[in-house]
C-alpha cells in the first residue's frame, strides 16, 4: 500500500531561518565522527576527511547531513557526554561555516548535546532515544524549537536486542509514539518527524512488519523517517554484511518510499537519490 506525500505531512518546517519542505522525499546522509559505528566507524579521523565526506554527500544530493558522535549500534559501549561533545565541538562549526545553507542534524539522545549543537547552528535534532534516554530532552526540544526526529526504541543500545517483545509491534509502536507526541504538543512543540526505529529493540519479524505497515504511521500527519541503511534486517536475510548490503538497502528503501517514507537516512546518497527519482516518476505516471 502506498500514500501520497501530501496526505501525510506538513508543507514545511522552519529552522534557523531555513525552510525544509516535504513535497518530495528527502535524503539524510549519515556522517559519523565515531571510531566504532557499525559500518563506517573510524573511516574519517580528521576534520579535513569529515569535511570532504560532507562535501561529497552534498554534491550527490543529500538534503540533510546527520552528524553523530556516539555509536548506538547494538551493544555499543556508552560514550560519556564529555567525550561525545569533544568529538563534535571542533567539527560542527567547521561544517556550519563551510556549508551554511545545508540542513544539519545532530544525532544525539542527550539534551545538553542538543543544546550545544544548536548553539553551533545545527538545524534539527535526531534522538534515537525518543526522550527515554534523557528525561530533559522534551523540554529542551520545546525550548529550541528545531525540528525533532522522534524515534521509537525499546530499551537502550546495550539491551535493545535482547529478546524484544511486542503484543502487536505496529500497534505497540504507534501507541508509544502517540503518547510522546501528546507530551510534546502539551509543551507547544509541533515540528515533529516520526521514526519507527528499525533495529532499535526489534527482531527481524518486527522490522519487516513495521516496513510493511509503514503507511499506517501517516495517521500522525507528520513526516516519516526510515533508517534501514546496511542494517541487520538486510544482512540476516541475504547473508550479506554492512559492507555488501547496498543492494539490499536500495530494495528496502524503495519499499519504504512506496509506503510513505518522507526521509531516507542513508550512508549512500547517490543510490538513495536514484531510488527516490524512480519512485517519484512511478507514482506520478
Amino acid at each position: 500500500m502506498s500514500t501520497k506525500n501530501s496526505e501525510i505531512k506538513p508543507t514545511a518546517y522552519s529552522c534557523n531561518g531555513k525552510i525544509v519542505t516535504f513535497n518530495k522525499p528527502l535524503i539524510m546522509a549519515i556522517v559519523n565522527v565515531t571510531p566504532d559505528s557499525f559500518y563506517d566507524g573510524g573511516k574519517f579521523d580528521s576534520s579535513s576527511d569529515i569535511l570532504y565526506d560532507v562535501e561529497d554527500k552534498v554534491k550527490q544530493g543529500a538534503d540533510i547531513i546527520d552528524i553523530g558522535a556516539a555509536s548506538t549500534r547494538p551493544n555499543a559501549s556508552v560514550v560519556e557526554e564529555k567525550e561525545e561533545w569533544n568529538r563534535l565541538k571542533v567539527i560542527l562549526p567547521l561544517i556550519r561555516t563551510q556549508f551554511p545553507n545545508v540542513l544539519l542534524s545532530i544525532d544525539t539522545y542527550r539534551a545538553s548535546i542538543a543544546e550545544k549543537a544548536a548553539e553551533q547552528g545545527v538545524d534539527m535534532i535526531n534522538d534515537i532515544g525518543g526522550g527515554t534516554l534523557d528525561s530533559n530532552m522534551f523540554a529542551m526540544v520545546a525550548k529550541l524549537q528545531l525540528p525533532y526526529i522522534l524515534m521509537h526504541i525499546q530499551g537502550n543500545p546495550q539491551s535493545m536486542q535482547k529478546n524484544p517483545y511486542y503484543i502487536n509491534v505496529k500497534e505497540d509502536v504507534i501507541h508509544d509514539l502517540s503518547g510522546k507526541i501528546k507530551m510534546l504538543q502539551a509543551l507547544n512543540f509541533d515540528k515533529l518527524i516520526i521514526d519507527p526505529g528499525f533495529g532499535f529493540g526489534k527482531n527481524l519479524e518486527h522490522n519487516y512488519s513495521l516496513l510493511k505497515h509503514l503507511v499506517d504511521f501517516s495517521k500522525f500527519h507528520y513526516p516519516i523517517l526510515v533508517g534501514i541503511s546496511r542494517k541487520g534486517m538486510i544482512n540476516k536475510v541475504l547473508g550479506t554484511n554492512p559492507v555488501t548490503a547496498l543492494n539490499g538497502t536500495t530494495v528496502l528503501n524503495t519499499i519504504a518510499l512506496l509506503n510513505g517514507a518522507s526521509i531516507l537516512r542513508v550512508h549512500d546518497v547517490q543510490e538513495a537519490k536514484q531510488a527516490i527519482d524512480l519512485v517519484e516518476l512511478y507514482k506520478n505516471a
